[in-house]
């Protein structure tokens, strides 16, 4: 027998970094009764508002965001979490006869729900975790591209946590990451369909820069501080981009004009990897940016979705 909750509707917006996902997010949420679950790793945590761009507090009122701004920052999330929060608010959302609509641009997060990965329980061995720690970066990212290159293509050479998880789950399953993922992909149990917000390359880069240029403005700087004041060790969250170049600044390693100059290049980068990533969406359909109101209607017509207001135009009737 069918599972019924294959018929249920679940959309996804993912895009590169500045693209607008947020906004076409939005737009979509008002169109049809929708509600938004983020798929951005850095957005889940409490303190880190700025330099992970989230919705503002006006955003939040023009439509209901789910798994933003719950985690501390001292806090290991993993992908396997993300999941399980993800798909407890999709039931929720369907459950109230709303459409839930995933918007965000890390692509592991969004694979977890679009292939229904199933994480293994890998035990941490803190001792061999604590080993990688002090490992130069260098080497650990040589060691970690010899076992996995596939996987280790959409990590970026800096991100320490992610390198060392590559490792971890070597060490603890004797297979690969991609070898896992592979295996462990299950049915699909919801009606999925994929957009990618994207704009030329060129333009893309500008508002990359235009944003860093806004978080620096916006209080960047302060907002690294508050968090380094409170906690005594560097919490792993705040490794993400733009938070740690800020803390090589404010250690006296760099200026803040190449700390900016280093955001704005690695956040290019970046969104190059995105874009790597999202291209594997063999079913995707690609949205141009800056079009909101054009790609919400594309949406509604690839899903065969109604707006609200033609519905309550159709009931007055």
């Amino acid at each position: 027998m069918q599972n019924k909750k294959a018929k249920e509707k679940v959309i996804i917006i993912c895009g590169p970094t500045a693209s607008g996902k947020t906004s076409l997010g939005i737009a979509l949420a008002n169109a049809i009764n929708g509600e938004i679950i983020s798929a951005d790793s850095m957005q889940i945590y409490k303190e880190m508002s700025i330099g992970s761009s989230k919705p503002t507090d006006e955003e939040r009122k023009q439509a209901v965001h789910h798994l933003v701004d719950f985690v501390d920052v001292d806090r290991r999330y993993s992908v396997a979490e993300y999941k399980m929060d993800c798909e407890q608010k999709i039931e929720d959302i369907l459950s109230r006869n709303k459409v839930p609509i995933i918007v965000g641009g890390t692509g592991l997060y969004i694979d977890s729900i679009l292939y229904n990965i199933r994480y293994l329980q890998i035990n941490t061995d803190l001792q061999f975790r604590q080993s990688l720690e002090q490992m130069p970066l260098e080497e650990l990212y040589e060691r970690a591209m010899k076992i996995d290159p596939e996987a280790m293509e959409k990590i970026s050479s800096n991100d320490r946590k992610r390198i060392s998880r590559i490792l971890e789950i070597y060490r603890a399953t004797g297979q690969t990451k991609t070898e896992l993922e592979a295996e462990s992909r299950g049915e699909n149990i919801y009606d999925f369909r994929t957009f990618v917000l994207n704009w030329p390359r060129d333009v893309l880069y500008e508002r990359i820069n235009k944003r860093v240029d806004w978080m620096i403005e916006m209080g960047l700087v302060d907002e690294v501080k508050g968090i380094l004041n409170k906690y005594n060790s560097f919490p792993t969250s705040m490794q993400a981009l733009g938070y740690k170049e800020i803390k090589q600044y404010l250690d006296g390693e760099i200026s803040l004009d190449d700390a900016i100059e280093m955001i704005k290049l690695e956040t290019r980068h970046y969104a190059k990897r995105q874009l790597t990533w999202f291209r594997k969406y063999e079913d995707a359909i690609w949205l141009d940016g800056g079009k909101d109101e054009e790609n919400v209607s594309i949406i509604l017509e690839n899903y065969k979705l109604e707006r609200k207001d033609e519905e309550r135009k159709g009931k007055e009737d």
